[in-house]
């Protein structure tokens, strides 16, 4: 059996190359670490999303004549093996996002993956984070919980990562741009129906701002104020719902009650998708295989002939 054992901190690992983890403010720049500043002014290297913000970012705290290197999710197949041909040299490179931790819903986690392949140390330093900060504040469960980020934008595809989601037993974090925040709450209300929800945008900024409520309000409040900054979504979960009004209990699944071609039938018409896929996706939703779900749609038909 093999395995990779990393200790950061043993005299050997500091003197080598490495790959560092920044963690950077998401709208304060008071939120940067002391230990961020220090590991941005040791490193050799400062591996950066957008090179023009970090400069902005190492000019405030007057971090000068650093290298940066440009990696992103357009050039990291060729920027990724030529960073880690550089730390297997020694060089200490620190990898920064755009704003919050590096490899969250974002290419860093590429380089993470061929850093440890190649048996390079990978050291986290910790800093802000949107989706945990919005989680801490929404006054929802956070006992449990799943970041998503953002949905496809595809219909089809975005149903597939919602519906395995309607028996979820956390809190559910999600991740969206000002243009899209209203489709994408239209969908979880299709998904979940009108569960509490709330809105997070320009987080640890000035104009700081939440929104909590039933999806029902929410969309009502962003027609009536055009949703502006990146948003975080925090969604209830299913568990801490009340019992519905047949007597079921609380995060039961949804199609419990169902038969298979109720349950098909659900998805095709309130989900507006083909049978094939709805098919796969009361598989998923039951945990059984595509083809046994095609064998009970077979036996409802030929006893529905039989009638």
């Amino acid at each position: 059996m093999q395995f990779n054992e990393q200790f950061s901190y043993k005299e050997k690992a500091m003197q080598g190359g490495a790959l560092y983890l920044v963690g950077t403010p998401i709208g304060n720049l008071e939120d940067m670490t002391f230990r961020a500043v220090r590991t941005l002014q040791e490193a050799d290297i400062i591996a950066a999303e957008d090179t023009r913000e970090t400069r902005k970012l190492l000019s405030h705290f007057e971090i000068l004549g650093k290298t940066l290197y440009s990696y992103h999710e357009h050039n990291k197949q060729a920027s990724g093996p030529e960073l880690v041909r550089l730390m297997a040299e020694g060089k200490r490179i620190a990898l920064v996002s755009d704003a919050g931790l590096p490899a969250i819903s974002d290419p860093g986690a590429d380089l993470v993956q061929m850093a440890i392949e190649a048996h390079l140390p990978v050291i986290p330093i910790p800093g802000p984070n949107a989706a945990l900060s919005a989680l801490i504040a929404s006054g929802l469960p956070t006992e449990r919980f799943t970041f998503i980020g953002f949905l496809p934008r595809d219909r089809k595809r975005a149903v597939e990562v919602l519906a395995p989601l309607t028996n979820a037993a956390g809190t559910l974090l999600f991740y969206e741009s000002p243009h899209r925040v209203i489709k994408t709450l239209q969908r979880l209300q299709e998904t979940f129906g009108d569960c509490s929800v709330t809105l997070a945008r320009e987080l640890t900024k000035r104009f700081e701002h939440f929104v909590r409520g039933p999806i029902s309000e929410c969309l009502e409040f962003l027609a009536a104020h055009p949703p502006l900054g990146e948003y975080v979504i925090v969604v209830e979960p299913r568990s801490s719902l009340s019992a519905t009004a047949d007597g079921s209990l609380a995060g039961e699944a949804w199609w419990s009650s169902l038969s298979e071609e109720e349950h098909v039938n659900h998805y095709e018409q309130e989900q507006n998708v083909s049978r094939k896929d709805a098919m796969k996706l009361a598989a998923k939703d039951r945990g059984v295989s595509k083809r046994d779900i095609y064998q009970a749609l077979l036996q409802f038909e030929a006893e529905a002939n039989e009638d």
